[in-house]
């Protein structure tokens, strides 16, 4: 069983990047951009971001102490 994504691949494998975006009325840098990334990673799906993770708000902080607190208390 095919699905509509994968008959619109069919139809516009090996045409140009304008006849790619103009039926599907997406902008030309995007239709790069999705073949590009293809083309490196062979996915499209998004990439978890590079580096050392975000400080952690006093919000965050809080939170996660009180999770712990009630895990503690759940598992006694």
């Amino acid at each position: 069983m095919q699905t509509a994504s994968t008959n619109i691949g069919e139809r516009l494998c090996n045409k140009s990047i304008r006849d790619i975006s103009w039926p599907l009325n997406i902008p030309r840098s995007t239709v790069s951009g999705i073949i590009t990334k293809w083309k490196q990673l062979g996915t499209t799906a998004t990439q978890p971001p590079s580096g050392r993770p975000r400080h952690m708000t006093g919000r965050g902080q809080r939170m996660l102490k009180r999770t712990e607190v009630t895990n503690c208390l759940q598992s006694q």
